[in-house]
């Protein structure tokens, strides 16, 4: 048994190396230093992905509707 790949019970996040645990972020808008494999595309994906959600930019909230008087009546 084997337990090691834990994507959490979201199906909607991209299995990509951008979010991955071993990714790490270097200064090029396209690739990612991987720990297990070196230097790959963002967009790539292997069967070692692990997801890690420190990784992953939360969507932004809509705006907050304004209320007048009326409606607080």
């Amino acid at each position: 048994m084997c337990f090691k790949k834990k994507t959490g019970d979201r199906q909607d996040i991209p299995q990509v190396c951008e979010f991955c645990e071993f990714a790490i972020i270097i200064n090029d808008e396209e690739n990612v230093l991987c720990g297990k494999r070196g230097i790959v595309l963002r967009g790539g994906k292997c069967r070692k992905f692990i997801y890690d959600p420190l990784k992953r930019e939360p969507r932004t909230l809509p705006p907050i509707p304004k209320l007048s008087e009326d409606d607080m009546l």
